[in-house]
């Protein structure tokens, strides 16, 4: 029996969750229009943490169903992916090229990153990111579960970014600002 070719990690039905979320942005209605990014401080459970929207996927519901559903729900804020020019290794629809490279493409709302978390004898969580924009400038109240206590704040995209609590969220922010700075200012929802 010879050895894998390629490392692979592997889990079965019951051994993982799948959970999915965003990078929240929204326009500012100032003079110069800008960008600011929402982040939830989390203070339930005697935390004291500024982390990025996330959560559960349902069963039947898809990631970027998901994805938006729980940054709606933690912040509380309408929102919808935001198309985006970004770096990908899926190929066009309908284009039979076994060539696996990057390529750079527009109008894409595919994650812009995978976090997997172990979770010890819980199993493994994988969270699947994602580029979103808010649509609407109210915020919705009560949309978060009861055992929930999130505080959304929208920042500047640099001072979210110091003022998250962990390191793998401040790189998923660093990548999602890179992508949107990066976009088109013309790109719509």
């Amino acid at each position: 029996m010879s050895a894998p070719r390629y490392p692979t990690q592997q889990y079965l039905t019951g051994d993982f969750v799948i959970s999915a979320g965003s990078v929240l942005f929204r326009k500012t209605t100032t003079l110069e229009e800008k960008l600011e990014i929402c982040i939830v401080h989390s203070t339930g459970f005697g935390r004291d943490e500024w982390l990025l929207a996330k959560g559960r996927k349902d069963r039947g519901e898809s990631l970027e169903q998901a994805a938006v559903r729980e940054t709606f729900e933690e912040t509380g804020y309408p929102c919808a992916l935001w198309p985006q020019r970004m770096a990908t290794r899926a190929p066009a629809p309908g284009v039979n090229d076994s060539a696996d490279v990057v390529a750079v493409a527009d109008g894409l709302v595919e994650p812009i990153a995978i976090t997997m978390r172990d979770l010890g004898a819980k199993g493994t969580k994988i969270i699947w990111w994602y580029i979103t924009l808010a649509t609407g400038e109210q915020r919705v109240e009560g949309t978060q579960a009861e055992y929930e206590a999130f505080e959304p704040c929208f920042l500047e995209p640099q001072v979210a970014i110091e003022q998250l609590t962990f390191q793998k969220d401040r790189e998923i922010v660093k990548k999602a600002w890179e992508i949107v700075s990066n976009t088109s200012s013309d790109t719509t929802i």
